[in-house]
C-alpha cells in the first residue's frame, strides 16, 4: 500500500462528501486507502453506505480531533500518510505522483507540509497560476493539508492523547525534528481549506479557541521546551494583557486555563519529552510556515 489518506471529522457531513469525492476521482483503490473517523456525530455515519471503499472507524462520543488522529493513523498500512481535514481538498495537478516524488528525492523527509489555500472559491485551481514556487525547510506543518512518512510517524509517540485540539501538530513537529529528519513545506502541493470568512466574522469571537489554546501552549512547553517557565510566564502575561483583562468572558476563560495547567500538570510532566539542542536551533532559526 503506498498512500493512506487519512480524515478526521466532525459535525460537517457535506464538507466531508465533498472531499470523499474528490479522493475518489484521484487515488487508485489497488494502491491507496481512505480512512475516516468519525468523532461523535451519527449524522455523519449515515454516509458511510455511500461511500464502501472508506475504511470507516466511529466513535460514539467525541474524543477530540488530536486523540482521534491517534487512533485512525495507527490503523493506517500506507507508506505515506495524507493527513486532510474535512473541509480541505487537494487542488495541485498530479498530487499523489508529486508528493511522492518528494520523498523519493529526500530519504530523510519527514513531514511535507503543503500550502493551505483559505477562502470559498468557484475554482481554487485557477488561484495557484499567480502563486510563484517556493520550497524552504521549516519547523511545522498545518493539520489540514501533510505527508509524512509512516515509518518516521511510527518512531514518534504521534499525535498527542494528552492534548485535544489546536497544538497536536506543533507536538508532532518536534518530534520529527528530534529524530533528526526534516519537515519541508513546497507550494506545488496545495489544498484549499473552505473557510467561509462571512460566517466567521458572524460568529465573533472564538472563545473557544482561547481558552484551549493557551492551556495547550503551556502543555507544550512544559512537554518539551528545556527551560519552559520564562516562555509559560509570557504566555500568560501575554494572554492576560491582551484578552483577559477586556472581556469578562476571556476573563473567566483565562481563570478556567489555569486552573486546567495546575489540575493537569503531573499528567503532562508524565508526558515531558525535552526536545534536543539542535531542534531547539531549528526553532529559533528556520522559516515558519504561512497560516
Amino acid at each position: 500500500m503506498e498512500i493512506s489518506f487519512l480524515i478526521v471529522t466532525k459535525n460537517r457531513p457535506e464538507e466531508l462528501q465533498f472531499i470523499l469525492k474528490q479522493l475518489q476521482a484521484v487515488f487508485d483503490v489497488k494502491n491507496h486507502e481512505v480512512l475516516v473517523f468519525i468523532d461523535g456525530c451519527m449524522e455523519t455515519e449515515q454516509l458511510q453506505s455511500q461511500f464502501p471503499w472508506v475504511k470507516w472507524y466511529v466513535s460514539n462520543k467525541s474524543i477530540s480531533a488530536s486523540p482521534a488522529r491517534n487512533l485512525l493513523y495507527s490503523k493506517a498500512i500506507g507508506e505515506i500518510f495524507i493527513g486532510l481535514d474535512d473541509d480541505a481538498h487537494l487542488i495541485s495537478e498530479k498530487p499523489i505522483e508529486t508528493i511522492k516524488s518528494y520523498f523519493e528525492a529526500n530519504p530523510n523527509l519527514g513531514i511535507l507540509a503543503f500550502l493551505e489555500l483559505k477562502g470559498l472559491y468557484e475554482n481554487p485551481q485557477t488561484e495557484l497560476a499567480f502563486i510563484k514556487k517556493e520550497e524552504f525547510l521549516t519547523t511545522e506543518f498545518i493539520g489540514c493539508g501533510f505527508a509524512i512518512r509512516k515509518n518516521v510517524y511510527n518512531k514518534t509517540n504521534g499525535f498527542p492523547t494528552w492534548i485535544d485540539i489546536y497544538g497536536e501538530e506543533t507536538c508532532l513537529s518536534i518530534e520529527v525534528m528530534n529524530l533528526d529528519y526534516d519537515i519541508f513545506y513546497t507550494n506545488q502541493v496545495a489544498v484549499n481549506h473552505r473557510v467561509d470568512f462571512e460566517k466567521r466574522k458572524l460568529q465573533g469571537k472564538n472563545y473557544f479557541r482561547f481558552q484551549k489554546q493557551l492551556q495547550n501552549s503551556f502543555r507544550i512547553y512544559v512537554g518539551y521546551y528545556q527551560n519552559p517557565i520564562l516562555r509559560i510566564l509570557k504566555l500568560l502575561w501575554h494572554n492576560f494583557k491582551k484578552y483577559a483583562i477586556s472581556d469578562k468572558t476571556y476573563f473567566k476563560l483565562y481563570c478556567k486555563a489555569i486552573g486546567n495547567m495546575i489540575w493537569n500538570f503531573p499528567m503532562v510532566l508524565r508526558h515531558r519529552k525535552s526536545m534536543t539542542t539542535k531542534t531547539q536551533h531549528k526553532l529559533k532559526t528556520l522559516k515558519g510556515i504561512y497560516y
